[in-house]
């Protein structure tokens, strides 16, 4: 049930400085780089918007159900995957012979199960996920400007380990819509993905005699207010990341990600202080070869983050909620770097983010995406504890 709420007072100027930065930004790309590259970008503010209006996470959601078995958010991302599986599924199967596009297939290795387990402890220590860090920077918040820097420096050196990552065993690139078709394929990831949700709500019902609802009847001010002022119910969350999804296969020919751009923001700050990027491979041949040599704008992974920024920053200011004070703890600044180094070390050996990875292999039938799955939670359950041990958190004995 939706508690009763004061109408939010929108900070005018943080939203009058988005929106005209939206704006410039939107015309600057469609006339520099083509109206693709435009609306790609304002799909990332769509994005941004739903992640920080719905208070859409992973890091805390995960860390809540671990600790107090707090299970709707849980329940909201499983109904976002099994909502991108079936809009995907017929996509990628080829049922539109005439839509054209890839899915986001990753090996099935020891790098994904490190890379994984490497970024779930991140996620903790860090406070954010690839999606989360973005909007949260939007949202004002400083403290997580020192997690996205170091997600940066670890994306980078993961690009310069990820060969010999790679030389270890791995099954490759399991596709189950190659291996079933599509339809058989999406009717064993609902399956699957529906029995997650009935357990975690058996989990939640059994801790708190109850289920909190991922579906809200009830919007205290009026709905079209709730929709621009916010926060939305977790279930238009669900609908908005969807949607702006399913945009985001359609006009980019592929899944929404999030961080490859941040080894090449990495890569290109190197060079721009003397490194020799040439040295490492990842970087002398394909698609990174090009973006590195291309203006940043031209990556649409970059300019999707970009507009995830604006987006969230823009969903701040109509909420009235940007750059919250909060005071910076010394381990909450240390957790934040060594956070931010293991996210992007382990999302570039695990071929992705929770993202990148987890949601767009899962909604494109990747069995890389469920072993993400497996290993991210694993090693969201290590951050948890190392988040007790350095003070972050109170042990587990002492929650209610």
């Amino acid at each position: 049930m939706i508690e009763p709420r004061q109408q939010p007072k929108p900070d005018r100027s943080v939203v009058l400085l988005t929106v005209l930065a939206i704006l410039g930004l939107s015309l600057f790309l469609q006339f520099t780089f083509g109206l693709k590259q435009a609306v790609l970008f304002l799909t990332g503010v769509g994005l941004g918007i739903s992640l920080l209006h719905a208070a859409f996470s992973f890091s805390s959601v995960w860390r809540n159900f671990i600790r107090r078995r707090e299970g709707v958010g849980i329940r909201a991302q499983l109904l976002l995957f099994m909502l991108a599986s079936v809009l995907f599924f017929p996509i990628l199967g080829r049922f539109f012979p005439d839509i054209s596009v890839v899915g986001a297939l990753g090996p099935v290795g020891i790098s994904v199960l490190a890379g994984a387990f490497l970024f779930g402890i991140g996620m903790e220590l860090g406070s954010g996920c690839g999606s989360g860090t973005l909007s949260t920077v939007g949202g004002g918040h400083v403290n997580m400007l020192v997690t996205l820097a170091f997600f940066v420096v670890g994306s980078l050196v993961g690009t310069a380990h990820l060969g010999w990552w790679l030389e270890l065993p791995s099954l490759g690139r399991i596709s189950l819509i190659e291996a079933f078709g599509w339809l058989p394929a999406l009717l064993l990831t609902l399956t699957t993905l529906l029995a997650l949700y009935l357990l975690v709500r058996v989990l939640e019902k059994r801790r708190h005699g109850r289920v909190t609802p991922v579906i809200s009847r009830q919007y205290e001010g009026g709905r079209y207010n709730r929709l621009l002022y916010g926060p939305w119910p977790l279930s238009w969350g669900v609908g908005g990341l969807a949607f702006f999804s399913l945009v985001t296969l359609l006009v980019a020919g592929h899944p929404w990600s999030i961080t490859f751009a941040y080894g090449l923001w990495g890569a290109k700050i190197w060079s721009a202080l003397g490194g020799d990027i040439s040295a490492l491979s990842y970087w002398s041949s394909g698609y990174p070869a090009k973006a590195l040599a291309s203006s940043v704008l031209a990556d649409v992974t970059s300019i999707m983050n970009f507009g995830i920024i604006f987006g969230a920053m823009l969903a701040a200011g109509l909420a009235g909620s940007f750059a919250p004070a909060k005071k910076i703890r010394a381990n909450m600044l240390v957790n934040s770097v060594i956070g931010g180094l293991l996210l992007g070390y382990g999302a570039r050996l695990a071929f992705g983010c929770n993202i990148g990875a987890l949601f767009s292999g899962i909604a494109s039938g990747s069995l890389h995406g469920w072993l993400w799955l497996v290993a991210g939670f694993t090693g969201t359950i290590a951050g948890v504890h190392l988040r007790i041990l350095t003070g972050m958190d109170q042990p587990l004995r002492e929650q209610a």
